[in-house]
This record gives C-alpha cells, sequence and structure tokens, in this order.
C-alpha cells in the first residue's frame, strides 16, 4: 500500500478530488461521506504520485514506509474498508461507481455584484466563503461574536491535536482571497438585528453551529460538581467565555457520561503529562492548573457495548497508544466480538488497575440513574443495561435491575449538542436547529422560504460530522443560493452595509496582528502559540500593532 490516511484525518476530502485515479472515498459526493469516520485510500488503486499528500490539509497521509508502529493499523482500516467487510467491522461498504459524481457549481452573471454576509466564522462559514468567492463579483463579510475566528478549530480540537489545527493553514488561504473581510466582536441578534444585516447585504448565510450541551434528564443534574464537557474544552482551549476553571481537580476521579470524540479528548487532556502539553497551545491558566491537578482516573459511562461506542476508530488509536496512561475496560467479557472497536479494545487495553498509572476508564452497559449528593455531587448511581436488537436492526440498551454508585465529586456530560436560537431568526425548538431545506432557511418548520436567508453548518444538518463534513454542506447552501441569483429570487441591491457596534468590530487586518502576536509569543517557549484568551487584552494587542503599522 503506497499511502495511508492516518488519525489526523479531518476529513476535509480535498484529497478525495486531487487523487488521478479516484481511489481515495468516500468523496463528499457520495452517500457515506456523511458518517464515515475518515477517507481511504484503496490499496490496489494508489498509484504512490503523492498527490493526496500535497492536497491534505493537516498532514495526515503517508506513504506505508513512513508509518510508525501506532500507526500500523491505518493500513488495515484503509484495506477493510475498500475490501467491502462490511459485515461485522463497523466500516461502510466499498461498493460504488468507478467515479464518484460530482454536482456542478452554480455560476451567476459576472455582472451579479453579489454581497453576503455570513455570521460565524468556524469551518462551516469558511467553506461556505470559499465557495462564494470562487465567482466573480461576490464578496463577503464574516461576521462572529468573538474577537477571533475559526470556531471549533481554534477552541474546540484538543491542544494535542496539532495537525487537525494545521487546517488553519486553508482557513488563512481562504481568507487572503480577493472580496473576504472580517467583522470580529459583532454579535447578530444583540449587536446588530437579522433585519439589518439584510439592509446591508444581498443574503445572509448563518453557521453559529451548536455551541448548547444536551443534558442528561436526570435528579442531582444541578449539583455543584456538574459541568459539561463543552465548557471544559472551551477552558483549556482559552475561549474567552470560560476561563474559569468549570471542574474540580483537586479529587481523584472524574466521571463523564458519554464516550464521543469530546469525552475522549477531555479524558485525555485531564491526565496528559502537562510538560507534554506545553508543547502545545493549550491556553496557559488551564496548563497551570492542570500542573496542580490530582486527577488520576476519568471514568467514561456509556448505555451500549463497545461496538456501539460513539468515539471514532481513530480517536481511540490515539488513546491506546497514549504514552501516558492505561485505558482500562474492567468487562473484559464484553470485547469478544469481531467488529473493531471491540477488536482494538481486546488487544491494547487491560483488565486490571495499575495505581502507579493514570487511566481511562470505559464503562459499558452502564446508564446514568442518579447524581448523588446533598450540598454538592458525591457520586453517580447506575442502572446496568443489557443489549436488544430490534426489528429494524438498531441495538438498544436495555435496563436491568442491577445498581451501582460510583464515587465521584465531579461528573461531566457529554451526551450531544444543540444550536440556541438567534433573535429575529426561525428556530426549530424540537430539533434545536435553524429550520431549512437544503439550506434555504424557512419562517418556521414546514413554512415558507425566508428571503435572502441561509443556513449551513452544525446550525443546518445537527451537530454530525466532522470539519471536512462542512464542505459539502457549504456546497449545497452556496449552490442553493446562487441558483436563488441566478432565477431572480435574489436580487442583488448593493444596500447600505449596517452599522456593525459603531466601527469597534475587528476586521481580517487586525486579526493578523492577533494571530502573529500569538505565534510569536509561543515561539520563544516553543509552543505553535500562546493564546490570549482576555477580550480586552485581544483589542490591546490589536491596537498596539495598528499604531507599529
Amino acid at each position: 500500500m503506497p499511502h495511508v490516511v492516518t488519525q489526523p484525518c479531518c476529513g476535509d476530502a480535498a484529497c478525495a478530488f486531487a487523487c488521478p485515479v479516484n481511489c481515495i472515498h468516500p468523496t463528499p459526493d457520495e452517500p457515506d461521506f456523511a458518517t464515515a469516520e475518515m477517507v481511504y485510500i484503496d490499496p490496489t488503486s494508489c498509484v504512490d504520485c503523492g498527490a493526496c499528500v500535497r492536497a491534505c490539509p493537516v498532514g495526515a497521509i503517508k506513504p506505508h514506509t513512513k508509518l510508525d508502529d501506532d500507526e500500523l493499523v491505518f493500513m488495515e482500516l484503509n484495506a477493510l474498508f475498500h475490501a467491502g467487510s462490511d459485515a461485522g467491522n463497523g466500516l461502510e461498504s466499498a461498493t460504488r461507481p468507478a467515479q464518484a459524481p460530482v454536482p456542478p457549481v452554480v455560476r451567476i452573471p459576472e455582472r451579479a455584484q453579489l454581497s453576503v454576509a455570513i455570521v460565524g466564522a468556524g469551518p462551516a462559514a469558511l467553506y461556505a466563503a470559499d465557495e462564494l468567492l470562487k465567482q466573480r463579483g461576490v464578496d463577503v463579510t464574516v461576521l462572529d461574536r468573538l474577537p477571533t475566528p475559526h470556531g471549533l478549530v481554534r477552541a474546540g480540537v484538543a491542544p494535542d491535536h496539532q495537525h487537525t489545527k494545521d487546517i488553519g493553514k486553508l482557513f488563512s488561504q481562504i481568507e487572503a482571497q480577493s472580496g473576504f473581510e472580517y467583522r470580529l466582536g459583532v454579535e447578530v441578534g444583540t449587536d446588530v438585528s437579522h433585519d439589518e444585516v439584510l439592509a446591508g447585504y444581498d443574503a445572509v448565510i448563518y453557521a453559529t453551529g451548536a455551541s448548547r450541551d444536551r443534558r442528561i434528564g436526570i435528579a442531582g443534574e444541578d449539583l455543584p460538581g456538574n459541568a459539561t464537557a463543552t465548557h471544559v474544552v472551551a477552558w483549556y482551549n482559552g475561549h474567552p467565555d470560560h476561563v474559569e476553571t468549570p471542574l474540580d481537580l483537586t479529587a481523584d476521579r472524574v466521571v463523564v457520561v458519554g464516550n464521543g470524540n469530546v469525552a475522549l479528548d477531555v479524558a485525555r487532556v485531564l491526565l496528559s503529562d502537562p510538560a507534554e502539553l506545553a508543547r502545545t497551545d493549550i491556553a496557559d491558566h488551564a496548563l497551570e492548573a492542570l500542573r496542580a491537578s490530582e486527577v488520576r482516573e476519568v471514568v467514561l459511562v456509556a448505555r451500549r457495548g463497545p461496538a456501539e461506542a460513539a468515539f471514532t476508530v481513530p480517536e481511540m488509536v490515539g488513546l491506546l497508544t497514549h504514552p501516558d496512561l492505561d485505558v482500562v475496560v474492567p468487562q473484559q467479557e464484553l470485547l469478544s466480538g469481531d467488529d473493531t472497536k471491540s477488536r482494538l479494545l481486546r488487544e491494547g487495553s487491560v483488565a486490571t488497575i495499575d495505581p502507579d498509572r493514570r487511566r481511562v476508564v470505559l464503562r459499558f452497559l452502564s446508564a446514568p440513574d442518579e447524581i448523588l449528593g446533598t450540598d454538592r455531587v458525591e457520586g453517580l448511581r447506575v442502572t446496568r443495561t443489557r443489549l436488544e436488537t430490534g426489528p429494524d436492526g438498531t441495538v438498544r440498551a436495555v435496563p436491568t435491575d442491577e445498581r451501582e454508585v460510583i464515587a465521584t465529586s465531579t461528573v461531566l456530560r457529554s451526551v450531544g449538542y444543540r444550536s440556541d436560537p438567534i433573535p429575529g431568526v426561525p428556530f426549530d425548538a424540537q430539533a434545536h436547529r435553524i429550520p431549512n431545506v437544503g439550506g434555504r432557511v424557512l419562517t418556521e418548520p414546514g413554512g415558507d422560504l425566508l428571503p435572502r436567508t441561509y443556513v449551513v453548518g452544525w446550525a443546518k444538518r445537527g451537530p454530525t460530522g466532522f470539519i471536512g463534513t462542512n464542505k459539502s454542506c457549504s456546497l449545497e447552501t452556496v449552490n442553493a443560493l446562487l441558483t436563488d441569483v441566478a432565477t431572480g429570487r435574489v436580487v442583488p441591491h448593493r444596500g447600505e452595509r449596517a452599522v456593525l457596534a459603531d466601527g469597534a468590530a475587528l476586521d481580517l487586518a487586525d486579526w493578523k496582528v492577533l494571530d502573529a502576536f500569538e505565534r510569536r509569543s509561543g515561539r520563544a517557549d516553543g509552543r505553535p502559540r500562546r493564546k490570549v484568551t482576555d477580550r480586552l487584552r485581544m483589542v490591546d494587542v490589536v491596537r498596539s500593532g495598528q499604531a507599529a503599522r
């Protein structure tokens, strides 16, 4: 096998379109792209040209001769996917036509001179901006309530996943295109209304994501000692709204309800050697707190079994090969399955605890029942479950009469996300996202089209997919907008621009000043950047940079 996609895969799929022999799948045009954990290179079709290596924005593709021992499992995953081995291994079928169809990009007349506002500055927003700026006569203004762009790439990707953060280089290329501009530190719905934005732009695309955690829905969830994995991620990533430590680091055990990738990220960061984290862009306040942390064990609680675990195979491989910790599965009997996740855990986990090692404990078939405590969290009571397969093939966790208490002073929930409503913008309170059809916003679920208003990313489809999933999602929405321009539903009018926070917003040049300052500050200590986490300090840095120009 000449080349292999490895753990840092972001799902951008630029490699798939760069491949001259169509050996990388699924592409964004194929049905299983939305559910695949990564993209895979066909070992029998790859011609070792290296085009995919150059196209990958996060450096995730390597020749097989340069794989580390811990990365050899990805050779097997690539081979399994393209062998079509979809029976019991948790991978998708490789049955597909020789060349995936590529949807045509809608073109608009050059004289259209289209002006679009995009609300949100994360991957979905920037992919949408990129698609729009491929047209002549289009300019894009990206607005975000934070003074910094890039959304979850900056504030969500774990600091020890610097390869994944390399997609920021692609974002910089998008930002450098003619017609791109930022208005950062502006919150639509608060600083400026939806109607005011539409008065100044021909159309608006919402890319506001899904940042609110879902609740578990059990007693005791509001006791002190409860927190969310999302807040912990934002804390160690330096989000300006989350600089205070959200959890108790003086106890030796933290319990996380959920076992998706975010849960694994939190567990890994909490247990990693601070000396290693000091080589990353982790926030200074989090690094200092973790240096004093007494946490030795993170327990991940999941209702179903290992085969149904929410984490992806690449993330689990990264955890199993982590030098600073053990992965403990007390219920080793549950790992007898032939699926990929069970096999990896069977080969890489341990059944007993080594008191001298930090550890992640995976507790399967355990449903959270109640968070115990009087004045604060004292434990989590779980109900043991058993698995039943329904007529539709869905595996469900059914509660038994057996219960157990896991002693802890901290419970983090990591059971999914939902979007927050934006004043003046329709919102589906049941689905927790903006109602839409193919990216065109509706006045209400099942209602009429809202003029000149579109949506992309998690606010459009819910919290599913990976960074690169937003690429195909954005293409669909942008094509809908361009179709509406071409058919006269959207008429470019070049109205007066909205007054955005009385000129207090930061623009692209300001962001470049702040970005360069953070990188310089980190370089002195061998770090990729040292983040500024205070809004006022960010403004001071920008003003100092302006004065120097």
